[in-house]
Formats: C-alpha cells, structure tokens, sequence
C-alpha cells in the first residue's frame, strides 16, 4: 500500500519548515496506517519483513538494529535469529543528549538520553557490519528523511568507510515515488527492506 503523500519542492528559506511539516505528515500517516492493520495482518507483516532480512545476515558479526519507537516497524523477531546464529546484536546509544551516536551490544535496559531506550552504560561499545536504520521515508534513490536529529547521519559515514552494510527498515508504505529533499551531509541508504521485499540502490 503506498502513500498518498507529495513531497513539494520548497523555496530554499522554506526548506527547514517545508521538511518540518513533511515529517508530521508522515508519521501521521505511518500511525494511520499501523493503527488500520489487524493483529493478525500485523504479525504476517513482521513475519515477511523477516524472511526479506535473513539473506542479509549471512557472512555478518554484528548487526544494530533499533528499539522501535511509536509506529516504526519492530526488528525483534529478526535479532532474535541474529542471536540465535551467534552473531552480536547492537542498538544506537549516547552517552548523553549532545554526545555522538555510538552503537552498543546487549539488550535495552536504560533511558536513551535523546529518546527511548538503550543498552546500559557498561555494555560494550561495537562496530556494525550491518546497520539497520528506521526513518519516516525513503525514495527511489536511496534518499532517507528521519527524525531530524541527525544523529544517523553523523555515525554512518565512518561505518559504511569500514564496509558496513546500511539498510533502512520500515512499512511499504514508506518507501514514496517523490523525491525527497536531500542535503550534503545526508547518508543515502544501500538498500529499503519492507515487508512487501527489498530494493537496492545504486
């Protein structure tokens, strides 16, 4: 199912409160849409998203995924079998709400300074191979539009630089035939796995 959604093109002195307002539209829309489904639908959807991502563990060490915020589409069927395979399971975490993005292995048991939940302050610091990342939306390029934090776009250079894998997660409905508004600094996505399969991007 897509979204309706149309990103406009924004005057550049309208940029930041044109991006501003694409994000409330579209966790509208995403609630909207996880509101709508059954629970049986639900977890079919979970399951699908899982077989699209078990090809994608083979020949990794360590895998971050999230702890899902709000609607974002649930990772924990999927680490559970990263687990089960023996390979190491990292969540992002600050070490306070100005701190840079790291990656921590181990489950959730603190408060995330900047929202949410994150493994405690003594677990071990890693560095992914793969790196799952949630977003509001991503394009037929690879553009992604998160939170605006940029804490993502800060931490994901120097992993793809090591060889990291980087692909966003989240609803079919997420992925849209607009273009979404890009800066410099923004990290492209090798790849968007939904339930409805995966499309790589150049």
């Amino acid at each position: 199912m897509q979204t309706a959604i149309v990103v406009p093109s924004p005057a550049p002195s309208d940029k930041r409160a044109a991006k501003q307002a694409l994000r409330r539209a579209l966790r509208a829309a995403r609630r909207d849409y996880v509101v709508g489904l059954r629970l049986d639908e639900l977890a079919q959807l979970q399951s699908r998203l899982v077989d699209h991502l078990l090809p994608e563990l083979r020949g990794r060490t360590c895998v971050a995924g999230y702890a899902p915020m709000g609607s974002e589409i649930d990772l924990q069927m999927l680490l559970s079998h990263a687990l089960n395979a023996g390979m190491d399971c990292a969540y992002p975490a600050f070490v306070d709400a100005s701190s840079p993005m790291i990656f921590r292995s181990g489950r959730c048991a603190e408060d995330c300074p900047v929202g949410g939940v994150q493994p405690p302050g003594q677990a071990m610091t890693v560095e992914p191979d793969l790196v799952l990342v949630p977003l509001l939306a991503v394009d037929r390029t690879g553009n992604r539009l998160g939170q605006g934090g940029g804490h993502y776009d800060r931490a994901l250079p120097a992993l793809r630089a090591g060889g990291a894998r980087i692909i966003g997660v989240g609803w079919a409905m997420q992925l849209l035939d607009s273009v979404l508004p890009a800066e410099p600094w923004d990290v492209s996505l090798d790849a968007f796995v939904s339930p409805d399969g995966i499309m790589e991007f150049s």
